[in-house]
C-alpha cells in the first residue's frame, strides 16, 4: 500500500501510533520531505541534528502503515579506533554498543515492548553493516547510520543490496570519519559520484540544525569555523609549496642554459 503524502513541505509530519513527530527548521523539513518522496535519501551533518531520529520515525511510519514489510537498521562497528576483536565478550555483546543509538531510537518510537517484540519476529533487525554482503533486502525500509565510517566498497556493497518496493537512508558526519587515514571515506565517496543520480536525495545539515542542548550548537559551530579555517590553510600552504617548486625547476632550467653556454 502507497499512502498520500502531503506535497506541502512546510506542513508535513510523521504520524505513529505513538504519536505525530514534526520536523524542526526548514532543512529537517526539506529531509523528511526527500525521505519519504525517494528511494535512497543521504543525510549529512553534525550529531544531534535529528538525521538519525526522523530516519526511524519514517521507517516506523512505513512500518505501521503496511508500506514495506520490515525494518532494517545497520551501521559499521568498527568506531573510535576499536576493533571488535579487541573487545571483551561474544558477538553480540560486542556489537551492542555500536548498534545501542539504533535501538535508542526505536524504543522511543514504539515502545521498548513492542520494538523487543518486533525484533524477535525479524519485522525489526539491528545489525553490523558486515551481516549485509549477499543479500537483496525486498519490501524493507533500510538506514544505514555513521556511514562516514563505510568503506568505498562497503558503501557499494550496501547501496546495491536495495531490492523492490525497499527505501534506504543513509546518514553520516564527514566530520567524524574514523577510518585509517589511507581510507576514503565511503559516505564521502557517493557524495562526489552520485550527486548527479536522480531518484536519490542528498540533504546537508549544519550547527544551526542542532537540537540537542544549545552549548552542542555552539560547539560544533566552533569546530566547523576551525575546519573552515584549516582547509583554508592546508589550501594556501599547497600553493605555497606549488609556488617553491616551480621557482625550484626554474632556476635549474637556467642553470642548465648557463652550463650549455
Amino acid at each position: 500500500k502507497k499512502s498520500e503524502k502531503k506535497s506541502s513541505i512546510g506542513n508535513i509530519a510523521i504520524k505513529t501510533k505513538r504519536g505525530v513527530i514534526k520536523p524542526r527548521g526548514e532543512h529537517q523539513q526539506r529531509y523528511l520531505h526527500n525521505i519519504l518522496t525517494h528511494d535512497i535519501s543521504f543525510g549529512i551533518g553534525p550529531a544531534g541534528t535529528g538525521k538519525t531520529f526522523l530516519a526511524v520515525a519514517a521507517a516506523v511510519e512505513s512500518l505501521e502503515r503496511q508500506e514495506v514489510r520490515r525494518i532494517l537498521l545497520t551501521r559499521p562497528a568498527v568506531e573510535a579506533g576499536e576493533k571488535l576483536g579487541f573487545l571483551p565478550g561474544d558477538l553480540g555483546q560486542k556489537i551492542e554498543p555500536y548498534l545501542r543509538p539504533l535501538y535508542d531510537a526505536l524504543f522511543e518510537m514504539l515502545g521498548f515492548e513492542k520494538a523487543q517484540k518486533f525484533m524477535e519476529r525479524n519485522i525489526i533487525e539491528i545489525a553490523p553493516l558486515a551481516y549485509m554482503r549477499g543479500r537483496t533486502l525486498n519490501d524493507a525500509f533500510i538506514i544505514l547510520d555513521e556511514s562516514q565510517n563505510t568503506t568505498i566498497e562497503q558503501m557499494k556493497m550496501f547501496l546495491t543490496r536495495i531490492g523492490f518496493n525497499s527505501k534506504a537512508v543513509i546518514t553520516g558526519d564527514i566530520t567524524q570519519v574514523d577510518l585509517p587515514r589511507s581510507q576514503k571515506s565511503g559516505l564521502k565517496h557517493a557524495q562526489e559520484v552520485l550527486s548527479n543520480v536522480p531518484d536519490l536525495s542528498f540533504n546537508f545539515f549544519d550547527s544551526h540544525d542542532v537540537v540537542r542542548h544549545p552549548v552542542v550548537a555552539k560547539v560544533v559551530r566552533a569546530y566547523e569555523e576551525w575546519e573552515a579555517e584549516d582547509e583554508k590553510r592546508k589550501a594556501e600552504y599547497k600553493a605555497q609549496k606549488q609556488i617553491e617548486k616551480l621557482e625550484l625547476e626554474q632556476e635549474k632550467l637556467m642553470l642548465e642554459q648557463v652550463n650549455l653556454s
